[in-house]
């Protein structure tokens, strides 16, 4: 697999108890007292937060004594394009609050912008632009659950470079604005 995403425990442990499919791949769940390893997005009953650990690599959990889950089977992939799919989300999870353009997404793939759009939306259903906004609220949810900062500075810190289209993209991703939503947390 590429490079390791950047996401704390804390981010990891939303996504799993969220069954959060975006992160298939990426990182795997492994509980400690049943030896076993799981996607982000298992159904399986979730595991006290003390009993789990996260990898990053497939082979680096195996190695560490955890098998597959059989509910889910993280080992499987179904599609040839799935490796340019999840480098894809890889980098789009760690340069997150960038500005980034389609072709230097491509760029960082190896392959045309033309190419990794039609492939990435085969694999995920969605365009690469679409997948990073939904990064990037995740991260504005995550900061505005875990800091003090205004929506303003949340807004820029995760990417986005204008304010306007922060409130939009939110607001149609959680039907909510920014402030509603902290209000609703509280």
């Amino acid at each position: 697999m590429g490079a390791k995403i950047n996401l704390s425990f804390e981010e990891m442990w939303e996504k799993i108890i969220a069954c959060d499919s975006k992160y298939d791949g990426l990182f795997f769940t492994a509980v400690k007292t049943t030896k076993i390893f799981c996607r982000p997005s298992c159904r399986s009953r979730k595991p006290k937060k003390m009993n789990v650990e996260f990898y990053h690599d497939i082979d680096e959990v195996k190695r560490a004594g955890f098998r597959a889950c059989k509910r889910c089977q993280p080992e499987s992939d179904l599609s040839p394009h799935m490796e340019l799919a999840r480098n894809t989300i890889t980098f789009l999870v760690n340069h997150f609050n960038e500005k980034l353009e389609l072709n230097d997404i491509a760029k960082h793939v190896g392959v045309s912008s033309y190419y990794l759009e039609r492939i990435f939306k085969q694999e995920t259903s969605e365009t690469p632009r679409t997948y990073l906004e939904k990064i990037r609220i995740d991260k504005a949810v995550h900061l505005l659950m875990n800091s003090s900062r205004s929506n303003l500075e949340i807004c820029y810190a995760v990417g986005f470079r204008s304010p306007s289209n922060f409130y939009k993209v939110f607001r149609r991703l959680k039907n909510c604005s920014p402030s509603e939503y902290r209000m609703m947390i509280q």
